[in-house]
């Protein structure tokens, strides 16, 4: 895989993607660079043959604690409307990428996961957390909107309106077991298991069927305004093209042989 950011770290272990904030000494903030290239990087893993699945997670025993108040909030106070709204844009824009990206992405949560950080965890499509993280959506703390990166449209999707409202106004903090208890986390992990059972759960779905996981993910994106009829047609029709696979060919060849199918992505 021929991708070498310049912001954070990033490797392939066997078909998952493993991404790491590392910035540990400032509990891994993003700076205006760092948003940017991981828009890129989510983008670009679509032109990669290499990972089927994503890990992101952050060094130091935190995920991200948003936003680095000195190299971001410091100079969004000196630019102009048209420059903020680039700016918010560009950081829209990172989740964008996340969601229409056709690999799972999995956010591996310890630690403080806050504002942009928390932003990033909820775009992913799966979360595992460990009981001691904090994750707060705190822009309201710092005099902004609870309305960023798509928090009003994906959050209340996630844990329900009247949670995510809370979260929204207050600004206020998650421990793990709350966050597994309202679905914002799917899963708990000891921290030092953390990325290995993040990783373990990535390689499963690496390893399975990642053509249907595109599309699974793709239609889980489409059909949040549609109607029922709509819906259904759209995914009667996606159905059908996953049925045209060797991976759909090559399932039911494995199960008539009492085998386990080795899925190829095509």
């Amino acid at each position: 895989m021929n991708l070498s950011p310049e912001h954070f770290l990033m490797e392939l272990r066997g078909r998952v993607a493993v991404i790491t904030l590392n910035r540990p000494e400032r509990k891994n903030p993003l700076t205006f660079d760092s948003y940017a290239e991981l828009r890129d990087t989510f983008l670009a893993l679509d032109r990669h043959a290499e990972p089927r699945a994503v890990v992101i997670h952050g060094a130091g025993g935190n995920f991200c604690s948003g936003g680095d108040v000195h190299e971001i909030i410091g100079p969004l106070l000196e630019m102009n409307g048209k420059d903020l709204l680039n700016f918010t844009r560009m950081t829209g824009d990172l989740v964008k990428a996340m969601r229409s990206c056709p690999l799972p992405v999995i956010a591996a949560i310890d630690g403080i996961c806050a504002g942009a950080g928390a932003a990033i965890a909820m775009a992913a499509d799966l979360r595992v957390g460990t009981a001691r993280s904090r994750t707060a959506f705190l822009f309201t703390r710092v005099g902004l909107a609870g309305c960023d990166m798509g928090a009003c449209a994906l959050l209340p999707r996630i844990i329900g309106q009247g949670r995510a409202t809370e979260l929204l106004l207050t600004g206020r903090s998650m421990n793990g077991d709350e966050a597994r208890e309202t679905g914002f986390f799917n899963r708990l992990a000891e921290p030092e298991r953390l990325l290995d059972e993040s990783l373990e759960w990535a390689g499963q779905l690496a390893s399975g069927p990642n053509f249907a996981h595109a599309m699974t993910k793709n239609q889980l994106n489409l059909e949040w305004d549609m109607p029922l009829d709509l819906a259904i047609e759209s995914e009667a029709q996606a159905q059908a093209i996953c049925m045209q696979t060797n991976d759909f060919r090559r399932a039911y060849e494995a199960f008539v042989k009492r085998e386990r199918p080795e899925f190829r992505g095509d």
